[in-house]
């Protein structure tokens, strides 16, 4: 890689900015200032700036974040804060969510820079399963079970959704797994059946389950095993 391409991607800057910090000295590879933009990068050099060592990043990113509200999953948005915020990573704005969350809904959002990683969450083709917390404005019906499980149909839908898995914990606080993403699914589901939610929290995707340790705001990289899970069936 390019020197001045590395630099632009650490700093979140562009890269006639990053040429010019790096003429002006501010760049040292392996301990010698390199005033060349176009130098050439390798993966066991250490570069650093402002004699502040720049990690070189191995291969594409994997992090699971613990979503609080009012914040959006986009990585631009000129009216909410982003998610972005959180992720003290180098180059963070090259990160997307796979699977976003609605502004007011919590929970787990998966944070990566590998387009067919996420692909495989987020293509209607995979059906890959996602659970969410419910808090609901009504207690839930006893027949709501089984009209989910069969299918419901939602407003301005053609087809009736896919079967979905609920659990009910106390009447007004539920468990809801889907196994699609059409858009606000969860809270249009509710809706269809006469409740409403009044709050909504993802605790899995796929076999990733979030980590009880996160505290809202908090995120970790996904272990070797979370991030081979993805596209492979539950069993």
């Amino acid at each position: 890689m390019r020197l001045d391409k590395f630099i632009a991607r650490q700093l979140g800057i562009s890269r006639a900015i990053a040429g010019r910090e790096i003429r002006a000295r501010r760049v040292t590879v392996d301990g010698e200032i390199v005033r060349d933009s176009a130098f050439k990068l390798l993966a066991e050099h250490d570069v650093a700036f402002d004699g502040n060592l720049l990690e070189q990043q191995d291969g594409p990113r994997y992090f699971m974040l613990n979503k609080p509200q009012g914040y959006v999953c986009s990585t631009d948005d000129p009216d909410h804060p982003t998610v972005l915020y959180f992720l003290e990573e180098a180059a963070a704005h090259e990160l997307h969510a796979a699977g976003r969350l609605d502004i007011d809904t919590t929970g787990l959002v998966l944070m990566t820079d590998d387009g067919q990683w996420s692909h495989r969450i987020t293509s209607p083709r995979h059906h890959c399963e996602k659970t969410y917390r419910v808090g609901l404005e009504s207690p839930v019906s006893p027949q709501t079970a089984d009209l989910f499980a069969k299918g419901v149909q939602l407003n301005n839908e053609k087809d009736l959704t896919l079967p979905a898995t609920l659990e009910v914990i106390t009447p007004t606080d539920v468990r809801l797994t889907i196994s699609e993403g059409r858009y606000h699914q969860v809270k249009r589901m509710f809706a269809a059946v006469g409740n409403h939610v009044v709050t909504l929290h993802r605790e899995r995707i796929g076999a990733i389950v979030l980590d009880e340790t996160l505290e809202p705001g908090e995120y970790r990289p996904l272990t070797e095993e979370e991030i081979a899970s993805v596209g492979v069936p539950l069993r």
